[in-house]
């Protein structure tokens, strides 16, 4: 069989300015991939280079640059707010940016391609921590429901590719994700890096109480960005679900998808006081429960993944203590340009 991954490969990484993307972008150079020497290229054009919500724009992009290998990051991406008020958006966005790059991938004979779910596929009330086979068993969280379900046909695509074409396409499910590059935004962030710029405004402003959303009761696996990038690399290098000791389901068929998380997770209310800590805030900290809380819990079980070798290394107080610095610099020095 011919390699997984090989650094005489031109690698396309869709997304590549993102939290995801740029943490995947590090990785694949750390292991060597993208050396013009060996042959290879790492292929990150931006958006203004190449709008991939525009399928003649791919198709053009693809004939000119024929990747080998694509690793689909781009999304359109944010926190319950924003799923709430922009529902077309994260639906129709979504939709049109994976399935162009999909099946685009598949008709100009990219040999691999991996694609970047999310851990909100999974139903709502689905045990804990959620095994792969949780997907499609229950009703989705009505907060993200628009973005889960866009994410649910891009990998069921890949699936479909792979059965009907044998297009070696593969899915993986992250937890939740935060590191450098992460977006801060008052409204279109997710919970940790909007608890960050909280409370280190908070902090800096003097500001005797900080409100949160919700009850603070919800959990939640927290997964540092680079820790991502690498399990990524790993899953190329080390994941064909063809092989005959790749992970199986419950009735012995090969997985398509493979969670991505940290082993852990800690409730909302916890992840606060961390973050209280590690920006010096002394303040009050109140829950606003008229706001909704989200999923009750959600926690991938990483078993499969751990079993093919791999495990994260970075622990998540340090991770925040890393992000707070990372967000206090740029934002210090007029150096955002995501806020």
């Amino acid at each position: 069989m011919e390699k997984k991954i090989k650094h005489s490969d031109k690698i396309f990484v869709a997304g590549a300015n993102g939290l995801a993307g740029s943490s995947i972008v590090r990785s694949l150079k750390k292991y060597g991939y993208g050396n013009k020497k060996l042959g290879g290229e790492l292929l990150t054009p931006s958006r203004k280079d190449l709008n991939l919500e525009n399928l003649l724009e791919v198709q053009n992009w693809f004939n000119k640059h024929k990747p080998d290998v694509v690793i689909i990051a781009a999304a359109r991406v944010g926190g319950i707010f924003a799923n709430n008020t922009q529902p077309t958006d994260f639906l129709l966005d979504n939709l049109k940016i994976q399935t162009n790059v999909i099946e685009t991938s598949w008709l100009s004979g990219a040999r691999r391609l991996l694609f970047l779910g999310s851990n909100c596929i999974y139903p709502k009330f689905a045990d804990q921590p959620m095994v792969e086979e949780s997907l499609l068993n229950g009703p989705l969280e009505e907060t993200n429901q628009w973005y889960a379900i866009a994410k649910i046909a891009g990998l069921k695509l890949c699936e479909a590719l792979r059965k009907q074409h044998n297009f070696d396409a593969i899915s993986v499910m992250p937890a939740n994700l935060y590191g450098p590059g992460d977006n801060f935004h008052p409204t279109k962030s997710h919970v940790l890096p909007a608890l960050i710029r909280r409370f280190y405004e908070a902090k800096r402003d003097s500001i005797r109480e900080v409100v949160c959303w919700g009850s603070g009761k919800p959990k939640r696996d927290f997964l540092h960005v680079d820790d991502l990038g690498d399990s990524c690399i790993f899953l190329l290098q080390n994941w064909d679900p063809r092989e005959k000791n790749a992970p199986k389901d419950k009735n012995g068929s090969p997985l398509n998808i493979i969670n991505i998380g940290s082993g852990e997770d800690i409730s909302i209310k916890t992840l606060a006081e961390i973050i209280a800590a590690a920006t010096n805030y002394k303040g009050s900290i109140i829950w606003d429960e008229t706001k909704p809380d989200g999923h009750p819990r959600k926690q991938v079980d990483i078993s499969q993944i751990t079993k093919l070798g791999w495990k994260p290394n970075i622990e998540l107080t340090t991770g925040i203590k890393s992000t707070v610095e990372y967000f206090k610099e740029r934002i210090e020095n007029n150096s955002f340009l995501r806020l």
